[in-house]
């Protein structure tokens, strides 16, 4: 009894905490669940109630009812607006309308924060609330109580509106069998519009009955999308009392959990989470990879009718000239040269840049090749191995702060740095890989996210070897050989991560275009018939995961030795969105394209943003937005022809 005397009131605040997470969770999972929307932008609707609640609330009841009508109102119509703005991205899967939904709360937190203020805003709520009630001998405030009971209230009404009612049959028809649905008369687009719409209403309310408890602020929606992503792996997308479980044990965690097992709660969620897809994915067999066409967009039209232009000119018109004699003319008039030339203007501009730009550019352009080996390791493994990831930055942050320990215990030599950082990346990736590389789709996206938000958490508490939140500086500066001094210029800097760039592009090259690589891309492509001939396919894509994370580890060094510092910041949720980014707009199989994006992300957040202050994440916001819908295969499938236009991405044959 002393016990629960001790912990009563944290234990109370975990079940309204959990409740509040069970609101937002809730129209996560049916926007994903029965949509098919994975919703990377469902905190900023819940950040559009808080705010709007906040901003109405004037300590009446008045003032509450018109908050919670206009919070719910407008999220519900942003639910709207993101419906129409995911129909087009059907086609393309789970990763595509995941970009686009982050780009879009990129966007949205920018424009909510000019709108109400940097500061979290207070909120005010009626007397009868704002007041505590006596609980077991312990006071309490009367506010939560009030919530638990309308969440409580509000499961049992959402539960008998899915299983009980004709909507609810609709909605869970669009799910399973949207044809079966239109053929009794029913649009499913009306219905997936009205579930994101619903999901928008759930979300905004909850942020106006919850701004007294996460109250609106920076940071808010970030934090409210992770834990309930954590809420609906953990219940589950078929039932709202699982979901409801969910919910209280992850308020518990984030309350009692960090009275009772303060050293362990940082970990609990995401490891929960980690072990809960990873269980679920033993027990079923890997799907097939399925290649998913593009859907149709502008860029696509226009390339299509200038190839058909091309093929269907004129007779008299000028035709390619006969191929030279000789293995050289052969190559020329062959696609060898296609591939060629984009590594040798890459490698003309990556070293004629010293000379063209100011300092400060060339730093940038020292951090975009860092971030660019990032973003390739993410090609190898979304590209060719088909694991789409979101957790990269984990054996990125080992390499990071591999050398930054490195160089801080008088290990200065940076090839010695290179290579010991990425033996530390690849022994972690070869950790993590058994509970990746047996999951598949978003399945994957989801693993890869719990594990890089545990190295988050690690770095955080770690503080012997990370530095915690306040990061690492004042460590020795690398040396580009034995013997040298520590380089602390930006231009040296650059040519060293320009060479050492090179170097892992190339070697990354060749290992994709041997018969390993295309063993690996013919997984992907065909993996039951690679099962079906007895290949190792799970070894294979070991194998691929251990490299990639190898190459990410290089990247990390990289950063580190460029910057001279390092922080959480530099290796987070937000880094590795940026990665998944420049794999989009380079193309998913396409190295050079990977660093190619990696360069105009951090042109855009860095170079761009420093003209239009405060405004960085809107830019980057537009910039995932106007990437997944203009590049459905990136700049690699903005090559028109040359003799013939560029045919699809097949399993055996990639871009450069």
């Amino acid at each position: 009894m002393d016990l629960l005397d001790a912990h009563l009131v944290p234990a109370v605040d975990g079940v309204a905490y959990g409740l509040l997470l069970f609101v937002v969770a809730a129209g996560l999972s049916l926007a994903f669940g029965t949509a098919g929307v994975l919703n990377l932008s469902h905190g900023m609707l819940y950040a559009i109630g808080a705010y709007t609640g906040a901003e109405l609330s004037d300590g009446t009841w008045g003032g509450l009812a018109l908050g919670l009508a206009a919070g719910t109102a407008a999220a519900a119509l942003a639910g709207a607006g993101l419906s129409a703005a995911t129909v087009p991205l059907a086609r393309r899967g789970h990763l595509a309308q995941a970009l686009l939904t982050f780009g879009i709360a990129l966007v949205g937190g920018d424009l909510l924060i000019q709108f109400f203020g940097a500061d979290e805003l207070p909120v005010r709520v009626p007397g009868a609330l704002d007041s505590s009630v006596h609980l077991l001998g312990h006071r309490y405030p009367a506010y939560r109580l009030c919530f638990i009971a309308m969440a409580v209230v509000l499961a049992a009404f959402g539960t008998w509106v899915l299983t009980r009612t004709r909507v609810g049959a609709a909605v869970r028809a669009s799910a399973d069998d949207p044809q079966m649905l239109a053929a009794t008369g029913r649009n499913p687009r009306a219905v997936h519009t009205g579930v994101l719409a619903a999901a928008g209403a759930l979300a905004g309310a909850a942020g106006v009955l919850g701004a007294p408890i996460i109250g609106p602020g920076p940071g808010t929606s970030e934090n409210v999308l992770m834990l309930s992503l954590v809420v609906v792996v953990l219940g589950g997308l078929r039932s709202l009392w699982a979901t409801f479980a969910a919910a209280v044990a992850v308020g518990e965690v984030q309350t009692l959990g960090v009275s009772v097992l303060p050293d362990l709660a940082p970990y609990l969620l995401f490891a929960a989470m980690a072990a809960v897809l990873v269980f679920r994915s033993r027990f079923t067999e890997p799907e097939a990879h399925e290649e998913r066409g593009p859907s149709s967009d502008p860029v696509s039209r226009l390339r299509k009718l200038l190839a058909a232009r091309w093929e269907n000119r004129p007779r008299g018109a000028a035709v390619p000239a006969p191929a030279a004699p000789g293995r050289l003319g052969a190559w020329l008039h062959s696609a060898g040269w296609r591939q060629a030339v984009p590594l040798l203007v890459l490698l003309a501009v990556l070293f004629a840049l010293p000379g063209m730009l100011d300092s400060y550019s060339i730093s940038l352009a020292g951090s975009a090749l860092a971030l660019g080996l990032l973003a390739v390791s993410v090609t190898v493994l979304t590209g060719y191995a088909g694991l789409p990831t979101l957790g990269q930055t984990a054996p990125f942050a080992v390499g990071a702060y591999a050398t930054a320990n490195l160089a801080d215990a008088g290990w200065t030599v940076g090839p010695v740095q290179i290579v010991l950082s990425a033996l530390a990346a690849a022994v972690f990736s070869a950790m993590t890989g058994p509970a990746v590389i047996r999951a598949r789709g978003t399945t994957v996206l989801m693993i890869t996210l719990a594990v890089g938000e545990l190295t988050s958490a690690v770095i955080n508490q770690v503080k012997s070897l990370t530095g915690g939140a306040d990061g690492l500086v004042g460590f020795p500066a690398t040396r580009a050989l034995w013997g040298g001094e520590g380089m602390t210029e930006e231009r040296e800097l650059y040519v060293y991560a320009a060479v050492v760039a090179v170097v892992a592009v190339a070697l990354t090259l060749l290992v994709l275009r041997s018969p390993a690589g295309k063993l690996l891309t013919g997984t992907r492509g065909a993996e039951a018939r690679m099962r079906a001939s007895g290949h190792p396919v799970g070894r294979y894509l070991l194998v691929a995961h251990i490299c990639a994370g190898a190459l990410a580890g290089v990247g990390g060094s990289l950063m580190v030795t460029v910057q001279q510092y390092l922080s959480p910041a530099d290796v987070g949720f937000e880094i590795a969105a940026f990665a998944l980014l420049a794999v989009v707009i380079g193309g998913t199989t396409s190295v050079i394209g990977a660093l190619l994006g990696a360069g105009l992300i951090v042109f855009t957040r860095d170079w761009v943003a420093g003209s239009w202050p405060g405004h960085g994440p809107l830019l980057l916001g537009a910039l995932f937005i106007a990437a997944v819908y203009l590049l459905p295969r990136g700049l690699a499938g903005l090559r028109l022809f040359v003799g013939r236009p560029a045919p699809a991405v097949s399993p055996g044959k990639v871009s450069p």
